[in-house]
């Protein structure tokens, strides 16, 4: 029984050892700590190539061995001679070959009976055995972060001791000393979040509105991440958490002073970036000089505020890209009632570190206080929540403003009365002035179609067409002698499917280089608008996700496109089949989800377009050699400008089983359309079934009211193709079903937008519940919706009717 005893006591012994050491323990160079929960391990570590050697902390289920924090990061050890110890009063030293101290810690107050512990946050603490309260530390490594953020950690100032938490780079991959750059709250005014070379700022994130850092709309509430920021008289600091600690996520600080924030994504186990803070030129601290915004979807991307006019010295040259002089008023203020202010809405407000603010002050009086001010240049809400409250008011010049397209806040910007009545009469001139020319404009279009069609005759006018599309289309042109010879002179046996643009037939260049040739129809009504509108966006885009374009063919009355060969066809030929879809296992269909939703976000977002494509579904996806998804069939797609939200038309085009309710109902569409559709076939993918014509003999349902009843019955797993077999993870295919379901949402503003799609997918973090779908019963429409139809009533499934324009 003693001997019993003595075994476990020893196991239990080292067991607790693995993640904490106490006085008299240590841990020598090749020993490490991890903690309880196997995240985080703690030891020496070479970086790179480099032989030195340094005590540090990594992730220890990642394959890279992602280092988060150093100890010793300013004075190495040249040998493999290191040991980690903590005294009686807590201190922890790392000492070398002559057992003189490189590093130690510090704390104010003494320990009963200290241990030094690894948490699972990836925090290394020393504290009282006996205190498991976690304000009463002695010290943790959080408090002297290195170069990277990790949920938990607080960046921020205490004001009362003057001790600043900030993030600092590497000076290389190879030496982890304190680089030239730091991200840290500046507390001067209303304190800011930015990024530092030495003391020039580089990048401002802005100041923290209740919502988010008012130059990072982007960080709004969401499932995936919580955010804390705290700010009274004693201490600002800023930290976000994870909402399901299960997943990995950081924010780096390279050695060249690039921010990136990264999600471990577990199937991958590897590192994917999902923000870069310096994403452009305008996010580089006052590259537009003062009172004046930057858009990166102009060009040039600076313009003057209202009321401004660019600077003397830099006036000279109104297209220049050096805009540091930035703009001057057009008018000087009066200080006294002739002054007013101008409200300008989504911006980034500009730089707060020369502010007043008062939480207790409503907008009025705001605007009323900054008025008696000859010293202050604008006003707005400090806390944007709940309608907004709070005063914040602007002394001297406005310096780094951007337009968001999405998000951004209202900022009332102090103008001399006269520029401002100049601005409000310039305002309705311009409506004036945009009815003459619509009026105008029609009558002019009215008489140049009358003498088109007196002096031209179709021949004439259809070669006119052809030789100005050569000119606009920017793309290569094939001869047609060349692209009929690589079809077999478009030989029924080459044809590889017929859509509504017309036939698609497989050809090879003499080169041998493999393609697929759209041809327009003939006696197709919408194909010459696709072919031209395919063309003019398909050809500025460019990602693995998208079908590529070689060039275009046009001869007479003859359009054709010619795309690269995708030779597993599209999506719907595997999924949609019995028989094929076994050759689609669940990693495979995760993958050409994945892709899907890059080459989604990629449109939205990341183009020089923002595309809409408004025909999102299974046919349109096309596969490769390694079955990697491609995007395809622009013809409907519909360009953004950067402050556009949503479009209307009457001329409600796409295919039924897709599309969004706010677009079959009322011609509404906008990214989130496609996120619509794109949750539509997710489903599909899952299920190995057709949205449109699904049938079940407990229900009149759709696929998409059917998957709705299953999760709601808390039944989703059968959902899943059997083609499927045993090959899933049950854990994938729940956020899968989840995701899709959040996207299929009946209200736009609920579902996600698809960066955060993206997020939703990489990992094992918890998911809000979705709310009930659109469309999800295929019969019983509102009667509404039949009453707009000109013939008869219809399900948006199914019959073609001459309202809407399925394909």
């Amino acid at each position: 029984m003693g001997l019993v005893l003595c075994l476990l006591l020893f196991f239990i012994t080292r067991t607790s050892a693995l993640n904490t050491i106490t006085p008299g323990q240590s841990i020598k160079d090749g020993e490490t700590l991890v903690s309880a929960g196997g995240s985080f391990e703690l030891g020496f570590f070479s970086p790179g190539n480099s032989k030195s050697r340094y005590l540090g902390i990594w992730y220890k289920k990642v394959s890279s061995g992602t280092v988060v924090w150093v100890a010793n990061r300013e004075a190495s050890i040249s040998d493999t001679s290191g040991v980690l110890s903590i005294s009686d009063r807590g201190i922890l030293a790392i000492l070398n070959s002559i057992n003189s101290a490189v590093w130690s810690s510090n704390t104010s107050r003494n320990a009963k009976e200290s241990v030094a512990q690894l948490l699972e946050s990836g925090n290394f603490v020393v504290k009282d055995r006996n205190d498991n309260d976690p304000e009463n530390l002695l010290w943790q490594s959080f408090d002297y972060p290195c170069d990277t953020f990790l949920p938990g950690m607080k960046i921020g100032k205490d004001f009362v001791t003057g001790f600043d938490r900030y993030i600092s780079s590497r000076r290389s991959t190879e030496d982890p000393a304190s680089g030239q750059y730091s991200i840290r709250i500046d507390p001067r005014g209303l304190p800011q979040f930015v990024l530092k070379k030495g003391p020039e700022i580089l990048f401002r994130a802005g100041s923290w509105n209740g919502v988010y850092f008012t130059g990072k709309p982007v960080l709004k509430a969401n499932p995936v991440y919580s955010y804390e920021f705290v700010l009274n008289k004693n201490e600002v600091y800023y930290k976000y958490e994870m909402q399901n600690s299960s997943i990995f996520s950081r924010y780096l600080l390279n050695p060249s002073g690039l921010i990136k924030g990264s999600i471990l994504n577990e199937r991958k186990n590897d590192w994917e970036v999902f923000s870069t803070a310096q994403a452009d030129q305008c996010s580089i601290y006052a590259f537009c000089g003062a009172y004046a915004t930057c858009s990166t979807n102009k060009s040039p991307p600076c313009t003057c505020l209202e009321g401004f006019v660019r600077s003397s010295a830099s006036s000279t040259d109104l297209n220049s890209v050096d805009w540091s002089d930035g703009c001057i008023r057009r008018t000087p203020l009066t200080c006294d009632d002739g002054d007013s202010f101008l409200k300008q809405t989504g911006l980034k407000i500009p730089d707060t570190s020369i502010s007043w603010t008062d939480m207790s002050m409503n907008l009025k009086e705001c605007e009323n206080l900054c008025l008696k001010n000859c010293s202050c240049t604008a006003y707005a809400n400090l806390d944007i929540r709940e309608g907004g409250h709070g005063c914040l008011l602007w002394f001297g010049d406005l310096i780094d403003i951007s337009d968001f397209t999405e998000g951004g806040q209202d900022i009332y910007i102090r103008l001399a009365t006269s520029d401002l009545n100049h601005i409000q009469r310039k305002g309705k001139s311009k409506e004036k002035q945009k009815a003459g020319i619509i009026i105008i404009s029609v009558i002019i279009a009215t008489g140049m179609m009358i003498v088109s069609f007196l002096l031209y005759t179709r021949k004439k006018k259809l070669r006119k067409a052809g030789e100005q599309e050569k000119e606009e289309l920017e793309l290569p042109v094939f001869d047609f002698a060349t692209i009929a010879k690589a079809t077999n002179n478009f030989s029924s046996n080459n044809q590889l499917g017929q859509g509504g643009f017309g036939p698609v037939y497989k050809g090879t260049l003499i080169e041998g280089q493999e393609i697929a040739v759209k041809r327009l129809s003939k006696n197709s009504g919408q194909g010459l608008e696709e072919f031209k509108n395919e063309v003019t966006l398909i050809a500025k885009l460019q990602h693995r996700n998208l079908v590529k374009l070689f060039g275009c063919c046009i001869r007479r009355d003859e359009r054709m496109l010619i795309y690269e060969y995708m030779p597993n066809k599209s999506l719907d030929y595997f999924i949609f089949d019995p028989t094929r879809s076994k050759f689609l296992d669940w990693h495979s269909r995760m993958h050409i989800v994945d892709g899907i939703a890059r080459g989604l976000l990629y449109l939205h977002h990341d183009s020089r377009l923002r595309i809409i494509h408004r025909d999102v579904k299974a046919s349109n996806i096309l596969l490769d050699n390694s079955m990697n998804p491609k995007i395809s069939d622009f013809g409907l797609a519909r360009k953004f400008g950067s402050d556009q939200t949503e479009a209307n038309t009457k001329r409600v085009v796409g295919t039924y089983g897709y599309m969004s309710p706010e677009y079959a109902f009322d011609g509404l569409f906008s990214m989130k359309s496609d996120v619509f559709s794109f949750g539509v076939l997710v489903l599909e993918i899952v299920a190995g079934k057709r949205n449109r014509g699904f049938s079940h003999p407990e229900h009149d349902h759709n696929l998409l009211g059917h998957a709705w009843r299953l999760w709601m019955e808390e039944r989703p797993l059968e959902l899943i193709d059997n083609a499927l077999g045993n090959s899933y993870m049950v854990a994938e295919v729940l956020r899968c079903i989840n995701v899709a379901l959040l996207c299929v949402q009946r209200h736009p503003e609920d579902r996600p937008n698809m960066s955060m799609v993206l997020l939703m997918l990489s990992g094992q973090t918890i998911l809000p519940q979705p709310k009930q779908p659109g469309f999800f019963i295929e019969r019983n429409l509102p009667l509404a919706y039949s009453k707009s139809v000109k013939h008869e009533p219809f399900s948006a499934y199914g019959s073609t009717v001459t309202v809407l324009e399925p394909r």
